[in-house]
């Protein structure tokens, strides 16, 4: 007996976007979840996943088409998986990030949010990231326009961004408008030489093939770093295509490549081999400067990282001698961005590499009242690091999508610093988070921050005060 076709929800109104990028509307009393929809289309929808509470599909006819729709102005949109949101203007797009942060304040923190501010929009809403990682694939996305090809044709090959749901096909990028230029053009030279001369582009079903990733990171001092991630160490092959990037683009300033032999993508745990330049970026944020490596981590819009951190300063109301704790504090960014306006700042993370990487960047600007510390935070974050370190006035936390575990959240209501600034690019868990906390707290301050544009991703900046 096969199985039950699924509905198609016909005249469906779209009423909102949000959730996972997706647009909303409601259909025989469910919600609705649908991608590339804009709010105020009716459309048809085709049931691709039947839920008891909701439904998921995909748009397969327009009956009407909303005024907030504009024309993408990516040829890969709708395929390679990124800018789901450019179909709505950008002022649009800002309102539903807003409403989004605000929604879940209210229904999961149970807060008042009538005190929110307004959405901090990027300077540039296109060609804003400072890092990209392309994918190479022998099994490339063909669209359906295309012409057959033969089996093992080379144009099967292809370099850029995953499929969404399907982690063996590329869609082959012409050019990208999340980062400024050479990275297009160090991307499709890439791709020209490596096709040229007879490059095997990895499969991931059978864990075959020499080029698997193409990262390329920039920086507001106008450095470039190239990472070249390869299956195996076949210098005959790898050094060769190197020497071409490194003659063909002098702009190059850190060249490097990892061997990857896992069958997954992470690079955390791999050593990348720096081959020529300099074996690192700088970033500069005011009168500090950030050493980045090819496996760092920084926030990957330089200017709202600024912007971000600016308003995790003013929430912190720092006037010179108080202790902070930087919870989560990665590579230490934030920590010695406000150093200088704190009497210690302790910054805590448990990825052992991102700590010496703080600690690089404390002494190479001279800031010398700041400690990090490498360890689970859940584990060591107790009473006996309190008494090393000194109870702190203020607490800065920025965790991840997950938000921070019920210990770490009753380790600071037992705590009890004066001020909470909490950074969360999940506004779900971070409202989930706050509300373990009102019976301590009261929020005084909420400042969303888009660091995303043409995504539904948010960041929100939230101060929380301890009640009298």
């Amino acid at each position: 007996m096969g199985r039950r076709k699924k509905p198609l929800l016909e005249q469906v109104t779209i009423t909102d976007a949000g959730s996972e990028g997706k647009s909303i509307g409601r259909a025989n009393e469910k919600v609705v979840f649908v991608p590339f929809a804009a709010p105020g289309d009716v459309v048809d929808i085709q049931v691709t996943k039947k839920r008891k509470s909701y439904y998921e599909g995909k748009v397969v006819r327009f009956h009407q088409k909303s005024p907030r729709r504009v024309e993408p102005f990516c040829e890969h949109f709708g395929v390679c998986g990124g800018c789901k949101w450019q179909h709505m203007s950008y002022e649009d797009q800002l309102f539903y990030k807003q409403k989004q942060v605000t929604d879940n304040l209210e229904r999961i923190g149970k807060m008042d949010t009538s005190f929110v501010s307004s959405i901090l929009p990027s300077p540039n809403d296109r060609y804003y990231r400072n890092k990209l990682e392309f994918s190479f694939s022998d099994r490339r996305w063909i669209d359906a326009g295309e012409p057959n090809l033969e089996p093992d044709s080379r144009e099967h090959l292809g370099l850029g961004f995953h499929i969404p749901g399907l982690f063996d096909k590329v869609e082959d990028v012409k050019h990208c408008y999340l980062m400024e230029e050479p990275a297009n053009k160090i991307r499709l030279e890439t791709k020209r030489y490596t096709l040229e001369n007879g490059y095997t582009y990895y499969n991931p079903r059978k864990w075959e093939g020499l080029l698997r990733n193409l990262v390329i990171r920039t920086t507001n001092t106008g450095d470039v770093l190239v990472n070249l991630v390869v299956k195996d160490a076949d210098k005959e092959k790898v050094f060769p295509l190197l020497d071409h990037l490194a003659d063909t683009f002098p702009e190059i300033t850190s060249l490097f490549y990892t061997v990857n032999p896992k069958k997954n993508d992470s690079l955390s745990d791999l050593e990348a081999t720096h081959y020529s330049g300099k074996d690192h970026i700088i970033e500069q944020m005011e009168d500090l400067y950030f050493k980045i490596g090819p496996l760092s981590f920084f926030q990957t819009n330089s200017q709202q990282a600024y912007r971000l951190y600016q308003v995790v300063r003013d929430f912190a109301s720092l006037r010179g001698g108080e202790t902070v704790y930087d919870l989560y504090t990665g590579t230490g960014t934030i920590a010695n961005f406000i150093a200088k306006n704190a009497g210690k700042v302790v910054g805590v993370e448990y990825v052992e590499d991102a700590i010496k990487d703080a600690r690089e960047n404390a002494v190479r600007n001279n800031i010398d009242n700041t400690e990090f510390v490498a360890g689970d935070m859940m584990k060591i974050f107790d009473d006996t690091f309190v008494a090393n370190h000194g109870k702190p006035d203020v607490v800065i936390t920025d965790p991840p999508r997950a938000g921070m575990h019920p210990d770490v959240v009753h380790q600071l209501n037992d705590l009890a610093p004066g001020r909470i600034v909490y950074v969360s690019c999940n506004a779900a868990t971070q409202a989930r988070d706050v509300n373990m906390m009102l019976d301590r707290y009261r929020v005084k301050a909420i400042q969303p921050v888009d660091m995303f544009p043409q995504t539904h991703h948010v960041e929100n900046v939230l101060l929380l005060e301890k009640k009298a």
